[in-house]
């Protein structure tokens, strides 16, 4: 049994899509970011980077009792390698696909979650940041279409967790101001994603969930003023 510690962020989704993807039985231990439940101490334990998803697979292969795995790039490839499944095994497949999972970890989702954050969560207007990342975002959407216009899967021809690592990213492409038709190969990948059951049900799951997304004045703090000191929940 796969326990994912779970909230309905693009880096949540991924692993959420992959269990569904692969058929594993799991479950969901909510953790809400707005709340601060990723400082609590038992998911410091396996998150200690007080970032989600996180996960435990109660089942690991060498049966030594429950393993823990942070960082949604770890956990995407944790889960293919206990499958066999959406992670080639032959090292040129493996790697062409591992490039672009860590393109997505080290490039887009960086880069986007900054234009997301400065164009709408920040007070106060920042017209530089604001456009620096809009702009890098632009970029970096361009070369997954410069990709995508040769390959019908970021990893090359089979669906991979390249594409489940990047497909949350380009779901919120609106809020990182890039419209899709400037990129004709995304678009039309996003959509053939966007059709598979694993996804869609994923993201029933997350609207379930997380029925009040918006950010309050309680919660900014939480998200956006950390430290390296751990906060006070009280």
């Amino acid at each position: 049994m796969i326990e994912l510690l779970y909230w309905t962020t693009p880096n949540g989704q991924k692993v959420l899509i992959a269990v569904e993807e692969l058929g594993l039985p799991y479950t969901i231990t909510p953790v809400n970011i707005s709340k601060g439940e990723q400082f609590k101490p038992d998911f410091l334990k396996v998150s200690p980077n007080n970032r989600i998803p996180a996960m435990v697979d109660h089942d690991p292969e060498d049966g030594a009792g429950p393993l823990g795995v942070f960082e949604s790039g770890a956990v995407l490839e944790y889960l293919a390698d206990k499958t066999g499944k959406l992670l080639p095994k032959a090292p040129r497949s493996r790697f062409e696909v591992l490039q672009w999972l860590y393109w997505q970890m080290g490039g887009l989702g960086p880069m986007a979650g900054q234009a997301h954050h400065f164009v709408q969560y920040a007070a106060e207007r920042h017209v530089y940041a604001t456009e620096r990342y809009v702009n890098e975002a632009n970029r970096l959407y361009g070369v997954l279409d410069r990709r995508l216009a040769v390959s019908e899967h970021v990893g090359g021809a089979d669906y991979s967790i390249a594409d489940i690592a990047i497909y949350p990213w380009i779901f919120r492409h609106e809020r990182h101001k890039q419209n899709l038709d400037d990129f004709p190969a995304v678009k039309r990948w996003y959509e053939r994603l966007g059709a598979r059951p694993a996804v869609k049900k994923a993201y029933e799951i997350a609207d379930a969930l997380n029925t009040a997304p918006s950010v309050s004045e309680d919660s900014r703090a939480l998200l956006f003023g950390q430290t390296a000191k751990l906060p006070s929940l009280g």
